[in-house]
């Protein structure tokens, strides 16, 4: 990827290219459950380089602001959250969940001329979502699969990572390295243990990919050996701009990720677990909880940064390693992956990078990004705005040597709450 691309790809603050298409679309920010209670503590959460606060209002309605109160710049992170509105400690101006100043005390007058920025916002599957492009353009609520189950189906967290959204992402759209790195934690992780299709994985590491454009984003099917007559496939689905859905492991609940820049350096990525039919049981969300699957543990506080970090080398054990416990010498399986992209730097040098043919879907995610970027300038409607269109599935299916994997994901995973969960 030569300089021009990549730096179109890896900068999203306010009025660059890549930042301007990302507000098209509806982000999240933070987890319902981080501001539960109405007049509840205030959360400070930066999204795209944008520095913003979200609280919950007397009656319950969530707000999505500047952090930052209009008079003298003072953070309405230690204001008070009361009677509908954050009022600022310093002055006492006052603030309601639309940014609009409501009181100045010394000033009454004044009022009209003090409001701060806001964000429209929903929630959907235990995520505060928020949209920050035009008010004209402003797309239907997301409306991926996990989004419209019942809170007991869904499991959501977010943490920092330390690196740019889009090596991030990449790891999340590459399959192929499940082979390698994540290869001896699979058979113990109660998330992924006790699986056919760890056979299939761990025996075939050559993986051939077919990579589809659809209107939502891409298709990936990767091909691995399976029984004499058949391959077995494993389907992931990325949803532009950063959605991206796990193929499933055997009976455990499906799987996602979201990755959204806060800056150029550093990224939130979302991990999400859910049963589209049945509720979680208990003893999935007490592993989730205790960092297992694509969970983490993190640090003591509220800083979401993950308890293995670059400050202790992901807390590596070269014993394990070598006793094959953990295939880097890395437990847990994000850490496994954010250990090996924080190592590429905050910004991965991408002149310098080799691509490999397993690095297919990866090329065309950026090909489909910068596009979208460029075009945006050029007056070019973004792609993928219709929400319908996110209601796809992921699947691990083993599939004759004949079949068309397209014909068949087409069939089984579009419009996936009339078809079965397919995995093995």
């Amino acid at each position: 990827m030569n300089k021009d691309m990549a730096d179109v790809l890896i900068h999203t603050s306010k009025g660059t290219p890549m930042g301007d298409l990302m507000r098209r679309y509806w982000v999240p920010v933070l987890c319902s459950n981080e501001i539960a209670q109405p007049d509840g503590p205030q959360v400070r959460v930066t999204i795209l380089g944008e520095k913003l606060l979200a609280f919950r209002d007397t009656e319950g309605r969530v707000g999505v602001i500047d952090e930052f109160c209009s008079h003298r710049g003072v953070s309405l992170y230690f204001g008070r959250n009361e009677e509908n509105g954050i009022r600022c400690a310093y002055h006492g101006l006052k603030f309601d969940r639309n940014g609009k100043c409501v009181e100045v005390p010394s000033s009454p007058q004044s009022c009209e001329r003090m409001h701060i920025k806001s964000y429209p916002t929903v929630e959907r599957g235990g995520v505060v979502w928020a949209y920050m492009g035009p008010a004209d353009k402003q797309p239907a609520p997301p409306d991926l699969e996990w989004c419209g189950l019942p809170e007991s189906h869904v499991f959501v967290t977010r943490r920092l990572q330390e690196c740019n959204y889009l090596q991030a992402m990449e790891g999340g759209i590459d399959t192929a390295h499940v082979s390698y790195v994540h290869r001896y934690e699979v058979d113990t992780d109660p998330m992924h243990q006790g699986c056919k299709a760890l056979d299939y994985i761990k025996a075939d590491g050559n993986v051939v990919f077919n990579i589809e454009k659809m209107p939502f984003g891409l298709t990936l099917f990767g091909r691995r050996k399976g029984e004499p007559d058949s391959y077995y496939w494993r389907i992931t689905q990325w949803l532009f701009p950063w959605f991206t859905l796990i193929p499933p492991f055997g009976h455990h609940s499906l799987a996602g990720h979201v990755w959204v820049p806060v800056d150029d350096h550093n990224c939130w990525a979302w991990s999400i677990n859910f049963h589209p039919d049945k509720p979680l049981s208990e003893e999935e969300v007490a592993a989730m909880k205790a960092g297992k699957g694509i969970h983490v543990e993190y640090e003591p506080g509220d800083s979401m940064r993950p308890m293995a970090n670059k400050d202790n080398d992901y807390l590596m054990d070269r014993v394990a390693q070598k006793e094959k416990r953990a295939y880097s010498g890395v437990f847990g399986f994000s850490a496994q992956d954010y250990s090996l992209q924080e190592s590429m730097g905050a910004i991965q040098n991408h002149e310098a990078e080799q691509l490999l043919p397993t690095d297919k879907a990866i090329v065309m995610a950026r090909r489909m990004l910068h596009e979208a970027a460029v075009g945006l300038t050029q007056g070019v409607e973004p792609p993928a705005l219709d929400a319908a269109a996110q209601r796809v599935r992921s699947a691990g299916v083993l599939l004759p040597h004949a079949q068309d994997p397209l014909a068949w994901a087409q069939d089984k995973l579009t419009d996936c709450a009339n078809h079965p969960v397919y995995s093995l």
